[in-house]
């Protein structure tokens, strides 16, 4: 395992317990109606959103690039923000580089 892989691995792993502990203590919906509660929430969660999409947009180009199925990565980034991405990065380590004919695709 390189460096890069071995960094998105421990973010990851932080993360999802980080997520699972607020999912645990205010429930998936509790985690919106934090943010909404206040104009700085909701920038927050608004950046959140943006950011989520452009890094979606750039998933969804570079998996099929690579030959890789994009949609569980684009899913779980829909359900669960950032760790779709994390897991894609992770993915991408491990990967093999584009082919020319995946390339093409």
């Amino acid at each position: 395992m390189n460096w890069k892989a071995l960094l998105v691995a421990v973010i990851l792993l932080d993360f999802l317990a980080l997520t699972g502990l607020a999912l645990w203590e205010s429930g998936y919906v509790g985690l919106f109606q934090y943010q909404l509660a206040t104009w700085a929430g909701m920038q927050v969660l608004a950046d959140l959103v943006i950011a989520c999409a452009l890094i979606a947009l750039w998933m969804y180009r570079d998996a099929r690039q690579r030959g890789v199925n994009p949609w569980p990565y684009l899913l779980l980034t829909l359900a669960a923000g950032s760790i779709g991405p994390l897991a894609y990065l992770l993915r991408r380590q491990w990967g093999r580089e584009p082919t020319p004919l995946a390339a093409g695709v």
